[in-house]
């Protein structure tokens, strides 16, 4: 499912030093590159039902400014977004999104 929250309601991101230095040295993504991807059309937002057992949790697909395409996960705490994971889109997800692009 595409989109299946309100971006309108939110109110910006949640950021702490765990969820930034995971994400730069696990997969050299700064957290800008990460809200990028939140502000570049098209994006595609999908449910992440499997690791969504404490909270709900999505995952997006998107580019940030550079073009780098990127998988993030993130939930919603207080209406902002919380960016879990971000790293550089596997093979397979690149041609899921460039499918998705091309039907939107």
């Amino acid at each position: 499912m595409n989109n299946p929250i309100v971006f309108d309601s939110l109110t910006g991101f949640d950021w702490d030093e765990g969820n930034i230095s995971k994400n730069w040295n696990s997969h050299k993504v700064s957290a800008g590159e990460s809200e990028e991807v939140f502000f570049n059309e098209p994006f595609f937002v999908f449910d992440d039902d499997i690791h969504s057992l404490s909270e709900k949790r999505f995952f997006i697909l998107g580019e940030t400014n550079a073009g780098r395409e990127l998988f993030i996960v993130f939930t919603v705490r207080k209406n902002r977004i919380r960016v879990i994971s971000s790293r550089d889109m596997h093979r397979k997800e690149r041609r899921e999104y460039e499918k998705l692009k091309a039907n939107s």
